[in-house]
């Protein structure tokens, strides 16, 4: 009986190990399967932007110049993609500019019709689902590319806009965004030629929106421009592509009376998977590489006050540098797991940021990662539904409450 029972005990054992050994493979397999079953939407992506500025053909082959491209578009499983209209506050004439990336974007559909299609209704997005087209959507990354004229909302709206971000990092004469609060907060006082918050004009532009159909994106607006929107907006609003204050304070994120105010609206926030957003550490570091390269990026902003174009500049110059500041890629479902703690799954989404960030987590190189982040939210026991819901499912919704 001894013998019986030692034999009994190796044999459970020697099973338990098989089992232990098959988990890696079939948790493999099963997280791949998750992500390529679900539809996938991601809220913001600059590649119309990179590519115009850079000569790109966006159904050309740009592996290594940039995050996306058609084709790992489609390898990522990507089914509908909120492509970004955006310049800096320095462009003459961003409405004309506005039009052009628009016209850049109808250009890829018509040479590509059997791969991609433009998305104005949720009719239209079901329908590139179905037909396994790139569902190809618009939204417009700033407020002042309207140049203060509710015409020319709603002809970017009649061009297919589904969104305005109400301001970019610079305030319109009608809102103040993050940056410029956060400016006006560390001096004392804000800036002369616009009151924070929104004016009467920036309250009437966002009833425009809510009749429209177009949704309010609350990404880069400062604090009492958010307050104001959500005490105005009738319709759920989105942030495109925003994180958690708590997790990595800077001034672009969200704090958490903020999110909570975001789930009583119904609206969604999408995660953005900019280092700097997701890590204070990576914070540290980056602030670390602007002293060690201080005269260098001086010079360079000397040539575009715009700091996005020497930063992007030296991280081409310094990879190495570069690839020890990112941080591992769980952190963005870190931030997931903190807005899903105070308003639940219903009110998260991807909102990447790919080709419009000089860094993005380890593990994530390029559009064709998206798995990944699903395989990590299995990883912490995130359920398929949950997962269908912050997949696509979510923003389906908000698209539809807005255009009702």
């Amino acid at each position: 009986m001894i013998f019986s029972g030692i034999k009994i005990k190796r044999t459970a054992v020697l099973l338990a190990a098989l089992f232990i050994l098959s988990i890696p493979f079939s948790y493999s397999q099963d997280y791949k399967k998750v992500h390529f079953k679900n539809v996938l939407i991601d809220t913001h992506n600059d590649i119309l932007t990179t590519a115009l500025e850079n000569g790109y053909r966006f159904d050309q082959n740009l592996k290594g110049r940039t995050h996306s491209d058609l084709n790992r578009m489609k390898e990522a499983g990507m089914d509908v993609q909120i492509f970004s209209v955006w310049c800096d506050g320095y462009k003459q004439n961003p409405f004309s500019y506005a039009n052009r990336q628009i016209d850049t974007l109808y250009a890829w559909i018509d040479r590509n019709p059997e791969k991609m299609m433009l998305v104005k209704t949720p009719s239209d997005l079901k329908k590139a689902v179905k037909l396994q087209k790139l569902g190809s959507m618009i939204g417009v990354e700033g407020g002042h590319m309207i140049e203060n004229k509710l015409s020319n909302l709603d002809s970017l709206f009649n061009r297919g806009a589904r969104y305005l971000t109400l301001t970019w990092n610079n305030s319109t004469e009608w809102a103040s965004s993050a940056m410029e609060e956060s400016r006006a907060a560390k001096s004392g006082s804000g800036r002369p030629s616009t009151q924070l918050g929104l004016s009467p004009f920036g309250k009437e532009i966002i009833s425009r929106m809510n009749k429209l159909g177009m949704m309010v994106d609350l990404s880069h607006v400062g604090e009492k421009t958010f307050w104001d929107a959500i005490q105005t907006s009738s319709k759920p609003v989105i942030v495109s592509h925003s994180n958690c204050y708590s997790l990595c304070p800077v001034f672009r994120n969200l704090k958490d009376e903020q999110i909570i105010a975001i789930g009583k609206n119904g609206g969604l926030i999408n995660m953005n998977f900019y280092s700097g957003f997701l890590s204070p550490e990576y914070q540290k570091l980056d602030d670390e590489f602007k002293v060690k390269h201080k005269q260098e990026r001086d010079s360079l902003l000397k040539l575009n006050p715009e700091p996005y174009f020497a930063n992007e500049y030296l991280f081409k110059k310094y990879p190495l540098e570069v690839q020890q500041m990112r941080p591992g890629l769980s952190v963005i479902v870190d931030h997931m797991d903190h807005i899903i703690k105070l308003i639940g799954a219903d009110h998260v989404g991807f909102g990447s940021d790919f080709d419009g960030v000089n860094s993005t987590p380890q593990g994530l190189d390029d559009i064709t990662a998206y798995p990944e982040i699903i395989k990590e939210m299995i990883k912490r026991g995130y359920s398929k539904k949950d997962i269908r819901k912050i997949m696509g499912g979510n923003f389906i919704r908000l698209f539809k409450n807005n255009m009702n």
